[in-house]
């Protein structure tokens, strides 16, 4: 599989401090948001401006779902990076987090942004003292034991026995997400955390994207994972998740991405998405 354009590489990576010393220090409406609803990256720092509660304090700004610049980025942002870097190499990409008092990026860091929307402004507790580990172990989790062996198990280039290894993997990190909601609604307790975000986004990707290159056996032993899914959609309907979630959007991106061979599970959905979040999603037209 090929992409039409490029991944996100953070090539900017300021962040915000505690007081003014620090240079970039917290100040509501000082800071913006740039972000494009299809980008998981940028789902996920939506879904954490809304738990924090941050719309009155530091805006965003929504971009199409694709990227509209011949070089694969959006001319939109070109001005802002630069006059962060002079002669910026590649493509003006979101997310984008920015300083309207010097007109400057402070971060390109999907990473960086979370830590300090979450640590640097007042809101909901997302990443409760002493939960470091926790919340790194869930981030692990999604990347090393979904989103990895669900991109292997999808493509079609690879041998029987690799895409099946690939998906018993990815099995394997359904389960132990099974077992782990057993007994609270969300992964760290009884509130969302910045565990529950990247998990969601995980399985978002997983149904709305890496779906179209599984097969339908496939597909159904994935779904097989009841309280898993069963958390995906309670999530899809609570206003700081299920508002941001662009389907169509996330279809553009990943067909204009995309060059792998489409297969029989694309056209069995597990959740169905825009029944979970009717009325409440908001993106750019």
């Amino acid at each position: 599989m090929s992409a039409s354009f490029p991944s996100v590489v953070p090539t900017l990576r300021g962040r915000i401090g505690r007081d003014a010393r620090s240079g970039y220090y917290p100040v509501p409406h000082r800071y913006r948001l740039h972000l494009a609803l299809s980008c998981p990256h940028c789902l996920r720092i939506a879904v954490t401006h809304s738990l924090l509660g941050l719309d009155d304090v530091l805006p965003v700004t929504l971009l199409p779902a694709l990227p509209d610049g011949p070089d694969g980025g959006y001319p939109a942002l070109r001005p802002l990076y630069e006059a962060s870097s002079h002669r910026h190499p590649g493509p003006a990409q979101a997310p984008v987090l920015s300083d309207d008092w010097s007109g400057r990026i402070v971060s390109t860091d999907p990473a960086g942004i979370l830590t300090d929307l979450v640590r640097r402004f007042p809101g909901a507790d997302l990443h409760p003292r002493g939960a470091d580990t926790a919340i790194e172990a869930v981030r692990q989790s999604c990347e090393l034991g979904i989103e990895a062996p669900a991109q292997h198990a999808g493509r079609s280039d690879a041998a029987p026995a690799a895409r099946e290894a690939a998906l018993r993997s990815l099995l394997d990190g359904l389960a132990a997400f099974e077992r782990r909601l057993g007994t609270e609604d969300y992964l760290l307790g009884g509130e969302p955390t910045l565990a529950d975000v990247e998990f969601w986004v995980t399985l978002v990707q997983l149904d709305t994207v890496h779906r179209w290159h599984l097969d339908a056996a496939a597909v159904h032993r994935i779904a097989e994972h009841p309280r898993v899914w069963a958390y995906a959609r309670r999530l899809a309907g609570h206003p700081a998740f299920g508002r941001h979630l662009d389907l169509g959007g996330i279809a553009r991106r990943h067909h204009a991405r995309c060059r792998g061979r489409e297969a029989a599970g694309a056209a069995i959905p597990i959740v169905d998405w825009a029944e979970h979040t009717r009325g409440r999603a908001h993106h750019p037209g």
